[in-house]
């Protein structure tokens, strides 16, 4: 799933905490960080949202539940009802 426009990086993180299965970003270069990780999730920080927006970015979320999470999470982030 392509994000865009993300304002509440942190609130993001919080809902893929709460996610059940493995949720990956995948980098431009092709390469995959368990954002479950919170290892991971300072280093996507640090490499990938240097600004405090994000512009584009890919998950990839392997349970349904999770999708929709993230999903819902997205909508309102953005101001969709």
């Amino acid at each position: 799933m392509k994000l865009k426009n993300i304002k509440d990086v942190e609130g993001l993180f919080k809902v893929i905490d709460q996610c059940q299965g493995k949720v990956e970003l995948v980098t431009e270069e092709g390469d995959r960080l368990n954002l479950k990780s919170r290892l991971s999730q300072y280093v996507a920080l640090v490499n990938v949202f240097a600004d405090v927006k994000i512009g584009e970015l890919e998950l990839v979320a392997y349970e349904d539940a999770d999708v929709a999470k993230i999903a819902q999470f997205v909508f309102k982030d953005a101001g969709i009802k």
